[in-house]
């Protein structure tokens, strides 16, 4: 049985969900994918199982993603989501009491959209729920030593955003949030081989590719890899298969990158000089899956002129994040880093 006072952090990704428990780690990593029967609203799967469902379903049941963008797109399926994993979390039993949760939220999110994370998390067993911005838990998770006058940036590339802050002093000084994430880098995927090959590929596949072959840096690569894909032919209507390159991808991938960069100039251009210069010694510390994406770490050297390097665990670092936050609750209270919980 879990005892008293319970911590647990969420990082609710438009991909994915990590969870962590305080003094076991991170004890989920599953995608943020549901799978619901159409006739009687039931729950058929959730997670790793459900995204083997998606595009895959029969009529009556439907693969659903409930977040987009960073942000709750359908709540319902979003707070049984959310109350399935943390019961799965704590080990499938019944709490004696109701856990403390710790969710982050992208930077850029609205009040009505911090409010419907928040209740989501109430109604699925939290005592209390907590909201942090994605790039103060992500420095935390990368081991940055934020409460010190010194300047350190952050780029999480998530499934649906990319956040993007400059932090000193436990706090965020300059930040952005974009609606482009690994989500986008799949769909500009997907429109480029039907516009190119009149070819319709699931988004499993572009993901796929993404991760196989794609890349935001041609020169990174030392050979143009490339990749068999099979798709729907749009012109007789059948089953095809075509080579795609990572020559491709690049072309592909051009556009969703280009924000990326752009916005981390934008923040760049509105750090304070003194900051500036902490940055140049320290580089960009990049998060998330989208950061990995091959090549973009070598791009964003080259237009920016620093050093940039990933977190130890680029994937689980805002999920860290989530459950350093929590053990240190009342500083970051103090500097009004953290959403007011509701009872």
């Amino acid at each position: 049985m879990f005892g008293w006072g319970t911590d647990i952090g969420v990082d609710l990704g438009t991909a994915s969900v990590l969870v962590y428990v305080k003094n076991k780690g991170i004890v989920l990593n599953e995608p943020s994918v549901v799978a619901i029967d159409r006739d009687s609203g039931q729950i058929i799967a959730v997670g790793e199982e459900a995204r083997k469902m998606l595009g895959r379903t029969p009529g009556n049941i439907v693969a659903i993603r409930p977040l987009r963008e960073g942000v709750i797109a359908d709540y319902d399926t979003t707070e049984r989501m959310l109350r399935y994993f943390i019961n799965k979390a704590c080990g499938g039993r019944k709490l004696l009491f109701k856990p403390r949760v710790m969710i982050c939220i992208p930077s850029g999110v609205t009040g009505v959209e911090e409010r419907a994370v928040r209740q989501a998390a109430m109604q699925a067993g939290a005592k209390q729920a907590y909201l942090i911005e994605e790039p103060l838990a992500a420095a935390l998770g990368a081991g940055l030593d934020i409460s010190q006058a010194s300047g350190n940036m952050v780029v999480d590339i998530g499934g649906g955003t990319t956040d993007i802050a400059v932090l000193s002093l436990g706090g965020i000084v300059c930040s952005k949030s974009l609606r482009v994430g690994g989500d986008k880098f799949d769909d500009a995927i997907v429109r480029y081989i039907r516009k190119k090959y009149n070819l319709m590929i699931g988004e499993r596949t572009a993901e796929d590719l993404k991760k196989q072959v794609g890349t935001a840096y041609p020169q990174g690569k030392t050979e143009n890899t490339s990749m068999e894909i099979r798709g729907r032919d749009l012109v007789s209507g059948l089953p095809k298969t075509i080579t795609v390159t990572s020559a491709e991808t690049y072309e592909a991938l051009a556009e969703p990158v280009e924000q990326v960069v752009g916005a981390v100039k934008e923040v760049l251009e509105k750090t304070p000089p003194e900051l500036s210069a902490d940055i140049m010694n320290k580089g960009i510390v990049m998060t998330g899956g989208g950061a990995l994406l091959d090549g973009l770490d070598a791009l964003l050297r080259e237009e920016t002129g620093l050093p940039v390097h990933f977190a130890e665990e680029a994937i689980s670092c805002v999920a860290l994040g989530t459950g350093k936050a929590l053990s240190m609750l009342n500083v970051l209270k103090s500097n009004g880093l953290i959403s007011k919980k509701i009872m």
